[in-house]
């Protein structure tokens, strides 16, 4: 188990991340990995209210609908559940007014008392900072969300949220999420990560996985005859330089008895203030290489073959 930042939070060093859900899993298939997850020692489900309203037919929310009906269905005890605001189609932004109401509606779709960590899930400059710390504030003084972090955000305006909260005796954030992987190091760790250590703040990333590339599983550029809606996304990292990476988590991996997905998790979990990746699965299949990722210990060594390989990132090149 690890604890969030400062918060009270004390969760399963791995979140499973809703955005699949409503999108390619049903909600058969979604709760096979819930029940999957849950049953394997995970206890931290990671969604937003936005997801997936990118897919035809849907109107946002529909990952938060089946994780609230999973939740009533199967009554599990200690499940920690953050999600976000700022993109359903009804609730864009984070004006005070809004922000209200999109708490309200998650809390209806995940049929919980109160969200357990609560994100701004994209920066709002069209709105005074001041306004949005002070209606995640409010939510926290009326008992709606019990933890408040932020998503995407850069470290100026961290910093500047964490000063108007001090300020003004509103709730600190207690954690921020980045996009953060073996294959997009180099922001993070030169801006994010000093403000995180400096002020408590746990990471919890996503695309951890780089969209399934640090699986191991795309080994080209091309995405011809791939079904999977993320394979592009996977394979603009498959340059020789990211392949470098995809052979030394496999070597590393092996010595282990683990997947590159899981040696590729245990590295991001060994980062400094990091508390929890995320990591979506599809399939019921995917699920227990996500838990051996939560479990793996690295040693200091492979932690340094790992940082070496992956100094040169594709993602920024």
């Amino acid at each position: 188990m690890t604890r969030i930042g400062n918060s009270d939070l004390d969760v399963f060093p791995l979140s499973l991340g809703g955005n699949v859900f409503g999108w390619t899993a049903d909600r058969d298939t979604s709760f096979d990995v819930l029940d999957a997850f849950v049953a394997g020692g995970g206890d931290f489900i990671d969604t937003a209210d936005g997801y997936s309203a990118w897919v035809p037919g849907n109107s946002g929310g529909e990952s938060e609908t089946i994780i609230g009906e999973w939740l009533a269905s199967r009554k599990p005890q200690g499940v920690t559940v953050a999600t976000k605001v700022s993109t359903h189609p009804e609730f864009r932004g984070l004006a005070a007014a809004n922000i209200r109401k999109a708490a309200e509606a998650s809390l209806a779709r995940l049929g919980v008392d109160a969200i357990d960590l609560y994100y701004a899930h994209f920066d709002d400059e069209s709105v005074p900072l001041e306004e949005t710390v002070g209606a995640f504030g409010q939510l926290v003084t009326d008992g709606l969300v019990r933890n408040v972090a932020v998503s995407n955000y850069s470290a100026d305006r961290i910093r500047e949220w964490i000063e108007i909260a001090q300020r003004t005796g509103a709730a600190l954030p207690v954690a921020v999420q980045p996009h953060y992987n073996l294959v997009h190091r180099n922001d993070v760790e030169n801006e994010i990560i000093p403000v995180a250590e400096e002020f408590g703040l746990g990471l919890v990333p996503y695309y951890s996985l780089a969209s399934g590339f640090l699986t191991g599983k795309y080994r080209s550029t091309e995405t011809a005859g791939q079904s999977s809606p993320r394979a592009e996304g996977a394979a603009k990292y498959a340059t020789p330089a990211g392949l470098k990476i995809i052979d030394a988590l496999e070597e590393i991996g092996s010595a282990h008895g683990a997947s590159i997905a899981a040696t590729s998790l245990a590295w991001l979990r060994a980062q400094p203030t990091v508390a929890a990746p995320i990591a979506s699965a599809r399939t019921v299949e995917q699920v227990p290489d996500l838990l051996a990722g939560a479990r793996l210990e690295l040693s200091a060594d492979e932690v340094q073959t790992l940082d070496r390989v992956s100094e040169w990132t594709p993602a920024q090149a």
